[in-house]
């Protein structure tokens, strides 16, 4: 490793005006040059209040920009406590999102309070369950859990793009190519019983990630 990518890496916050210019890049893609589809027969971007939502974490380039500013002011994100997810908790600050820091290893109790309190206060509490580092498309346990103790439901989300690159990385991130169709799907939201036992838990987590699996179009697999 060169010393000058070495010393980049040791970075662990860069500047806020560095993130700029990717959002309204962003946003200028999703507004002027990409067709957008969003399929939601329950209405739930207006009616929902106070639920966790989780999708891929392949799938978040343009996540944010999917959602009118309205729903993501009223959107908490759960992001990865180590560098790369400070450079995301950055950039989605400019989308009107608030992050909480943590990860089911990793200051997992005090992003379990905040979640909980979020959702009390009527906050979306946004997963990638599979994030930050894998397996791909395999979900964690901490969304069914915060549903389960707060007594929301899941709402499973995904992005299909018509047409991408990959990125040679654990999730295979996707860049959805110029001018590609983005499609937005929210799956009916499924109801987490209180009270789980560890298979339970297995259960619901399994049953949430076949749903989420269902809405996700990946021509990779």
């Amino acid at each position: 490793m060169s010393k000058l990518k070495k010393k980049f890496r040791q970075i662990q916050k860069l500047p806020d005006w560095l993130f700029i210019p990717p959002a309204l890049l962003i946003k200028f893609l999703k507004t002027f040059i990409m067709r957008t589809e969003v399929i939601d027969p329950l209405n739930l971007i207006e009616n929902a209040r106070g639920h966790v939502t989780v999708t891929w974490h392949n799938r978040l380039m343009f996540f944010p920009a999917m959602f009118p500013p309205a729903t993501r002011k009223r959107t908490v994100a759960v992001v990865s406590p180590s560098r790369d997810g400070q450079y995301i908790t950055d950039l989605i600050s400019h989308f009107g999102l608030k992050s909480l820091r943590g990860s089911s290893n990793k200051k997992g109790a005090v992003v379990q309070r905040e979640a909980i309190k979020a959702i009390n206060d009527g906050f979306h509490v946004s997963f990638t369950p599979d994030g930050p580092r894998g397996p791909k498309y395999r979900m964690s346990r901490g969304p069914i859990h915060l549903a389960s103790v707060t007594g929301t439901p899941v709402i499973p989300i995904s992005i299909n793009a018509s047409s991408y690159w990959q990125i040679k990385s654990w999730d295979n991130f996707q860049i959805p190519k110029p001018f590609a169709k983005l499609t937005m799907i929210l799956s009916e939201p499924i109801k987490i019983p209180p009270n789980l036992t560890d298979d339970e838990l297995e259960y619901w987590r399994t049953t949430v990630e076949a749903a989420l699996m269902k809405i996700t179009e990946d021509r990779s697999r």
